[in-house]
């Protein structure tokens, strides 16, 4: 892959509403993420002498507190939950609705039929519509409007 190649990519990520994105081929290897900009650019004021006893503080906790509770809450709800967990296909952001003004295209309770759809992934400007696999009832939503998903996260279950 070449400079122009790689600049063209950046330019295209700078610009979509990804906030992360990797590509690998053979040797070479790029990952793009906004989050990580994000992170330098929130520990750089801790730096600051007046500000430093209220960030550290605050910060370290938020993100741990939360991210235990999540995952506590997280390994209950996968023993509560019943049905069969409908997994990405693909790396990319997932969207509940049509719109930001639309339904969304499932909730919990809501009964499917083999083909709806349940949920979309964008992936390099490309809507895919995920499917639900079968008749049933949605049982549990596992991720959030714009979250960026992994391939094999699970999405949604319905029993």
């Amino acid at each position: 892959m070449n400079l122009n190649e790689i600049k063209d990519l950046m330019a295209q990520f700078d610009q979509s509403s990804l906030k992360e994105f990797s590509y690998k081929n053979g040797t070479d290897e790029l990952v793009f993420s906004k989050n990580e900009a994000k992170l330098v650019a929130e520990t750089s004021p801790a730096h600051q002498p007046v500000v430093p006893a209220a960030v550290p503080t605050v910060a370290p906790q938020a993100p741990t507190t939360p991210a235990v509770e999540a995952v506590s809450e997280s390994s209950a709800n996968e023993s509560v939950a019943e049905g069969d967990l409908v997994e990405s296909p693909l790396v990319g952001v997932a969207y509940l609705a049509a719109g930001p003004d639309k339904p969304n295209f499932v909730s919990v309770g809501d009964t499917v039929k083999k083909g709806q759809t349940l949920v979309i992934i964008e992936a390099m400007k490309v809507m895919n519509e995920i499917p639900a696999p079968k008749d049933g009832v949605v049982t549990e939503i596992l991720v959030e409007n714009e979250e960026m998903v992994e391939f094999g996260k699970g999405l949604v279950r319905i029993k």
